[in-house]
């Protein structure tokens, strides 16, 4: 599987002015391995990244700030004053890493650092000295600063402070903790973190300086330190031993990226793509560490564990549109296996008439092959592509009118297995084109005589839907070989190779990818023919929601044949899809939520610090989520919810169990409201394509 394993970056939480002079001096230095290692990583940014990239002092500058918002990205620790300290290296940083020079860096770092135990040695001693707080006041919390001017005194950084402290202590009132249970889970907290910050060595500043580095060239290029390639490596391998979950920073908080299909996370149904983690827990009761601020490999650390051992996470669920209202989930960590992402099918039937049709559903978690058994030259070895073919072969033999594939949340993952199984839909034929930095185009096909499914094809894709489903979906599309349906695909149309270093690893974007039409999945991803709502918000996950994300462009188209022109129907399924979802409950509800949840977040610009207009604010958003699934639930004839906590219970309590992991019927009611819809509009197609509708 292709996996995005964002650079640990630092974001921890401090503050108080020390000397300079003694500042200077304090903290770590760098050791030659991590001077040389800069020395590399800026020579391969030079010389081997796909993007054009020059050291220059405008490079250095977009280093700078980005160093800066790796450190300190809500404006909570540092102030003006030692950003001007340090402005030499808004235009000193490319030469620094060239050169190896690392120490005023490594002095800034150290200025950071002391800034930060200073501030939550302050956050401990006033959580002990007792906190009075009435929560009755009319002030409110900035719930993002990253775009605020950096503070200017201290005691603007105590008043920023004082504001963080009191809403920590309100969250967790409003959670029902007794005064003497808040301070004992502040005082935690802090110290902990303060036990965090004084670790900080001289590997972790190198980190953190090159995720700054390789960040300002795409969101893809990371250089790993020796430990974080060792963890990568574990994850390429599928074997660790813990949730399946793929996580990235999101400011302070650690963000679910993606879920490794048959994982645990993602056969749980208890956690979701875009979560933020705030604590973690060991067993049923251990004790909850906060994780808001923590490096991404530490909280990844924590997570991990033994097969068979529970862990508990509190997280602030994706669609939750206030921070502050987190609940805690459980999962039984386990190891990921192949049998676990096999492709699978099912028979979707449809009543029409008084005559019931068969649709195909194959369900794709990811573009998986068994790379030493292949190797090896066995003939049996397991492959997307293989088991694909056989679930086409079971599905013509029970007299299907058509085949969905379904590929949401398929992450993507071995190009060949991509390449192949278009072979299965089409007779021969270009399947994608690759560019290097030089502008080099090598094309990639099928040569594969014949195909192994003639009839009518819809694909199903969503956000989550990445690289190796990307070139798919877009071939399929191209070729006019099927219909494309969902939502819009993720973006990812970027190649990167891994490569060592005399200390760590870089990984490095070589390519691009591009459609046989000439357009990049980069950025844009593949736009569905037949477009559904989605609750996962494009701000949020995606290509486009990545911080210098290479831009979408094109190159020469390349010959092929048309296999249909699908396009020729879609005003007409466009009007019987309309018609249907009109009334369809789980449609309904799912354009209306993703409306109120975007308009909420707009709205949500700070949170308020009385606890009786926090309740409220919170009443009221949950009061409107309430209403649309009690609307839901009515049209369906369900049970009606008494509070939005118990729709949340719900969620919980309804997960895929172990059993059930390859049948849809265990998924959600949107995701298999989705693809009862998708099997409507592909026996649409086929019907208005053979004229006998």
């Amino acid at each position: 599987m292709m996996t995005l394993i964002v650079a640990a970056r630092h974001a921890a939480m401090c503050l108080l002015l020390l000397a300079w002079s003694v500042v200077a001096l304090a903290g770590p230095t760098p050791t030659d391995d991590q001077r040389q290692a800069a020395v590399e990583v800026a020579e391969a940014l030079q010389y081997g990244s796909y993007a054009e990239v020059d050291l220059d002092d405008e490079w250095s500058k977009r280093a700078f700030k980005r160093f800066l918002d790796v450190l300190d990205p809500q404006r909570a620790f540092l102030l003006q004053r030692d950003i001007d300290n340090f402005a030499d290296l808004e235009t000193s940083l490319d030469d620094a890493v060239k050169s190896g020079d690392l120490e005023r860096v490594y002095a800034f770092y150290s200025r950071y650092q002391d800034r930060v135990e200073a501030r939550e040695q302050w956050l401990v001693d006033r959580v002990d000295q007792g906190l009075d707080y009435r929560y009755d006041s009319s002030d409110r919390l900035a719930t993002d600063r990253s775009n605020d001017s950096w503070p200017g005194s201290e005691e603007e950084l105590d008043e920023l402070w004082n504001k963080r402290l009191e809403n920590a202590a309100l969250t967790l009132s409003l959670s029902d903790q007794s005064p003497d249970e808040i301070k004992k889970t502040l005082h935690d907290r802090y110290a902990n973190q303060l036990n965090r910050v004084r670790q900080t060595n001289a590997e972790d500043v190198l980190v953190l300086l090159m995720s700054a580095v390789t960040g300002t060239v795409d969101p893809h290029t990371e250089y790993l330190s020796p430990q974080q390639g060792e963890s990568f490596d574990i994850q390429m391998r599928l074997s660790l031993e813990g949730i399946g979950a793929l996580l990235q920073n999101d400011g302070e908080y650690v963000k679910v990226s993606s879920l490794v299909p048959g994982g645990p996370a993602d056969k749980s149904g208890v956690l979701q793509p875009a979560d933020r983690i705030v604590a973690v827990g060991q067993g049923e009761s251990g004790e909850m560490t906060n994780v808001v601020g923590m490096r991404l490999d530490d909280v990844v650390d924590l997570i991990r564990g033994a097969k068979g051992s529970t862990v508990r996470l509190e997280i602030i669920p994706a669609k939750a549109v206030d921070v502050t209202r987190t609940h805690t989930i459980k999962i039984v960590r386990d190891t990921v296996k192949l049998e676990d992402q096999a492709a699978h099918s099912k028979v979707e039937t449809i009543q029409r008439g008084g005559e019931t049709h068969k649709i195909g559903v194959i369900t794709v978690p990811a573009f998986y092959v068994d790379f030493d058994a292949w190797q090896a030259g066995k003939k049996d070895y397991r492959s997307t592509t293989r088991d694909v073919a056989k679930e086409i072969t079971k599905l013509k033999a029970q007299n299907i009118e058509g085949i969905v594939l379904d590929l949401r949340n398929d992450g993507g993952g071995a190009l060949q297995e991509a390449n192949s199984m278009i072979g299965l839909f089409i007779d021969r034929g270009p399947t994608v084109q690759v560019r290097d930095a030089q502008g080099r185009i090598n094309l990639y096909g099928d040569t594969d005589a014949g195909v192994a499914y003639e009839g009518p094809l819809a694909v199903l894709v969503n956000r989550l839907s990445a690289s190796a489903s990307e070139i798919f979906a877009g071939a399929i599309q191209d070729y006019g070989r099927g219909l494309i349906i969902g939502s819009r695909t993720f973006g990812k149309g970027t190649v990167q190779t891994l490569s060592d270093l005399s200390h760590g690893q870089i990984k490095l974007t070589r390519a691009k990818f591009y459609r046989i039409s000439g357009e990049s999945t980069q950025h844009r991803g593949v736009e569905p023919d037949i477009l559904y709502p989605s609750l996962l918000d494009p701000d949020e996950i995606g290509e486009s929601s990545l911080d210098n994300a290479l831009p979408w462009d094109r190159v020469r188209p390349v010959q092929y044949r048309l296999y249909g022109q699908p396009w020729k129907y879609l005003e007409a399924l466009q009007d019987r899809h309309d018609k249907r979802i009109a009334d369809d409950p789980d449609f309904v509800y799912l354009e209306k939520q993703a409306q109120l949840s975007k308009r909420l977040r707009e709205q949500q610009t700070s949170i308020s610090l009385n606890k009786e207009q926090r309740q409220r604010e919170m009443d009221a958003q949950e009061s409107e989520q309430l209403a649309l699934e009690n609307q839901r639930r009515r049209a369906l004839g369900q049970k009606q919810l008494d509070s939005w906590a118990e729709a949340r219970e719900q969620d919980d309590d309804t997960g895929k169990g172990e059993d059930e992991a390859a049948d849809s019927d265990s998924a959600e009611p949107i995701d298999r409201a989705e693809l009862q819809e998708t099997s409507q509009i592909l026996l649409d197609y086929a019907q208005l394509k053979s004229g006998s509708s």
